[in-house]
């Protein structure tokens, strides 16, 4: 389903797993290249340490590619299933703050993206993604890797992140 980023974004405010793990997103960019998030500290992401328990964190990188390559190829035209397919995480300093990440998805990525699908018909890949609290301090790396196929004739176009 092709979205505006503003829907989406007040969408996935609300959206029971991210909003009870006070994960924010603070905006779609335009034509949804990118997305700028934050991870609010509270009671409800407070680990036995006093920082953001590395779940939260972990569960806040999980559908941003996605959503980001859906959007993106769907408005190329392409009929695809988007999902994460593998992630990885290294936490590196504790959150005892807010934290904040931003993806982006630059034309290489996307084009990339469209000739494996135009050649193979899927497109399976990892991107890097950074965590890092207030001061810009590094807290946590996450590989995310990405699994896309276009649909087969006949199958139905369900949303599966």
């Amino acid at each position: 389903m092709v979205v505006s980023e503003k829907t989406l974004k007040w969408g996935l405010c609300f959206y029971p797993p991210l909003l009870f793990q006070r994960i924010w997103v603070k905006k779609f960019h335009k034509g949804f290249r990118g997305v700028d998030v934050k991870i609010n500290k509270s009671l409800f992401n407070k680990n036995y340490n006093g920082s953001i328990f590395g779940g939260t964190i972990y569960a806040a990188t999980d559908p941003f590619y996605a959503l980001l390559f859906d959007q993106l190829l769907q408005r190329e035209g392409f009929k695809v299933r988007v999902w994460l397919k593998s992630a990885s995480i290294q936490y590196l300093k504790p959150g005892r703050g807010d934290l904040f990440f931003t993806i982006t998805v630059s034309d290489d990525m996307l084009n990339e993206a469209i000739e494996a699908l135009n050649t193979a018909g899927k497109f399976v890949k990892a991107y890097p993604m950074e965590i890092t609290n207030a001061q810009g301090e590094l807290c946590a790396t996450v590989m995310n890797e990405v699994y896309v196929r276009n649909l087969h004739q006949g199958e139905e176009p369900r949303i599966a992140y």
